[in-house]
């Protein structure tokens, strides 16, 4: 390993691309993944990062981690964050599994999928995060000031859009610390993310200019300032590796997958609600875009999700299990069966 020397002096150990992780086809087998993943959608993508390398990507472990910190991680364990209570199955995902399949277009444009494929040339250390806007101490935090934050390792209930679930162990801290330390002023209601923009690294980006790039995200300023909300640096008890969004990434567990970014390089707190990237389908994807089994998305149901390792299929809980926690953040949202949006119709 390597060296990296941050601007704060601390030195991080970069973990060579492609060693010391067994090959994760130890792991699965073309057939068994296909089976594991219980998506048909999902057949074709990984059916061919295992019988082949993806063009143009660069040697790279699935669990490799882009850097060590062994006085970070493992980091202690929250119980009071589980699995939630109408979630029935509460054994975490395999680890393997979920770094087999996953949505990060900067990579793999357009569809989940074996996104460690593509990723063997992007390197997140070192990296800052800038956070700037309505607040009287803008300021730039690189790895080791987030990693300075408290951390400790919550059991989320994951959910993507697409219907797949998950339960994982994230490491970090509250969005709360983070946006606190910038001393927000009265004008902040809102707050902005903006993902990483790096052609050179993720080639999702040179190859589907069509996207409104780089990533972007909001919530608003109670979203924000939410317990649940979490700013992720690991996950089972490691640092990110790079399909989960490595080095930082939010964790927004009552709502889709989408509205956490990935690879977050800025965080701005503004007046006003700022643009979000699905704001192209807005009949599709709205800016609250909360987990409600009565809101389908226009081209399938939300009423039923299934386990990412499985075909077992569950039913969509209200907020993804987390309605005691959030329900109050949200008074109108729908309790009964609402109709599929039309085109020109704009999502929640």
């Amino acid at each position: 390993m390597s060296l990296i020397r941050t601007s704060k002096g601390r030195e991080f150990e970069a973990s060579p691309v492609g060693g010391g992780v067994t090959d994760p086809r130890t792991f699965f087998n073309r057939r068994q993944v296909i089976r594991s993943l219980g998506s048909a959608a999902a057949i074709g993508p990984i059916a061919a990062a295992c019988s082949s390398s993806a063009a143009g990507a660069s040697d790279v472990g699935m669990l490799d981690v882009p850097y060590t910190r062994p006085d970070i991680f493992p980091a202690a364990k929250n119980e009071t964050y589980q699995v939630p209570a109408s979630v029935e199955r509460k054994e975490l995902t395999p680890r393997e599994v979920a770094g087999a399949h996953n949505n990060f277009y900067e990579f793999l444009a357009g569809r989940g999928g074996p996104v460690w494929q593509l990723s063997g040339d992007y390197k997140p250390v070192p990296w800052e995060v800038e956070v700037t806007g309505a607040c009287h101490r803008p300021r730039r935090f690189d790895l080791d000031d987030l990693l300075a934050f408290q951390q400790e390792e919550r059991i989320y209930h994951f959910r993507c859009v697409e219907r797949w679930a998950m339960n994982v162990p994230w490491t970090g801290f509250p969005l709360a610390d983070l946006i606190s330390a910038a001393e927000p002023t009265s004008e902040a209601r809102f707050v902005a993310f903006t993902s990483l923009n790096r052609p050179s690294e993720m080639p999702g980006l040179a190859s589907s200019n069509w996207y409104p790039w780089p990533y972007h995200e909001g919530l608003r300023m109670d979203e924000a300032m939410h317990p649940l909300a979490f700013v992720v640096t690991g996950v089972y008890g490691e640092p990110l590796v790079r399909q989960h969004g490595a080095p930082i990434r939010l964790a927004l567990p009552w709502k889709y997958g989408y509205k956490g970014p990935k690879a977050v390089v800025k965080v701005e707190l503004t007046r006003r609600q700022p643009p979000f990237f699905w704001e192209m389908q807005r009949h599709e994807y709205g800016f609250l875009s909360n987990i409600n089994p009565n809101i389908p998305h226009p081209r399938w149901s939300q009423e039923q999700s299934f386990w990412l390792d499985s075909e077992e299929r569950f039913p969509t809980p209200m907020f993804n299990g987390y309605e005691e926690q959030v329900a109050a953040l949200y008074p109108d949202e729908p309790r009964t069966p609402q109709r599929p949006l039309r085109m020109g119709q704009t999502a929640r």
